[in-house]
């Protein structure tokens, strides 16, 4: 059957994907709505329409968003040429030169996890010479506005083993620069951490890989200011 061949190319996430973008169920699409809907996104989330943003972290995901769209436009394409004959898919990017933009970050209780042999590590992190940590104790990153690092259990004196972890949240607005807080965590963890977790994500500990990771995890939409880019 041409049909489930034709539906069996697209996943159940890519499903999902398509009433995201396009705004219609697979089985809602026609030829004319895929042909309205197309263009109007890939006039929408064109990469020349982000590069406005000095980020290029911003740059990348936009163009692996556009590049999804185009995918499942493809494989709606698919489908409906096995559902009916003669789909044009004419795609017409206009844009007006932007307005130079700089790209927001902001994030509430960002989880961090660091392995270490250090066991000096996690008080000097909270700017702390007791050998006590209690759950929610904050410490402000320094020249920053509002951005915080806070401890996510209780640490009181030097722990059994050789190995320990520090378990912390980061939370900063948009008055912060994100470029300001990876730089003072990587200058604090450098040759003292064995690894890196953030948000359960193994990332390594180099300046370039860390910044990169923090503003994909951060970064506001970039059509609402309300919430990260989402791929």
């Amino acid at each position: 059957n041409p049909m489930r061949q034709a539906t069996a190319l697209i996943s159940d996430a890519e499903k999902q994907q398509i009433e995201k973008y396009f705004g219609y169920r697979l089985e809602e699409l026609t030829p004319e709505l895929l042909k309205q809907t197309h263009k109007k996104l890939r006039a929408k989330y064109h990469p020349d329409n982000f590069e406005q943003f000095e980020d290029e972290t911003v740059r990348e995901m936009a163009t692996e968003r556009f590049q999804l769209i185009e995918r499942l436009a493809a494989k709606i394409e698919t489908y409906l040429s096995q559902k009916a004959q003669g789909l044009s898919n004419d795609s017409v990017t206009t844009t007006d030169a932007p307005v130079k933009k700089r790209a927001q970050y902001a994030y509430d209780d960002l989880k961090i996890e660091i392995l270490t042999h250090d066991k000096d590590l996690k008080y000097q992190l909270f700017g702390t010479q007791y050998r006590w940590l209690l759950y929610g104790d904050r410490y402000k990153i320094p020249n920053t506005d509002n951005a915080y690092i806070i401890i996510d259990e209780d640490h009181q004196g030097h722990r059994v083993g050789l190995r320990e972890s520090i378990r912390m949240y980061l939370t900063f607005d948009v008055k912060d620069d994100v470029d300001v807080i990876t730089e003072w965590l990587f200058h604090k963890i450098k040759g003292r951490a064995t690894s890196l977790l953030i948000a359960k994500k193994l990332v390594p500990i180099d300046i370039n890989e860390m910044k990169k990771y923090i503003r994909k995890k951060t970064l506001l939409s970039l059509e609402t200011g309300d919430r990260k880019l989402e791929m």
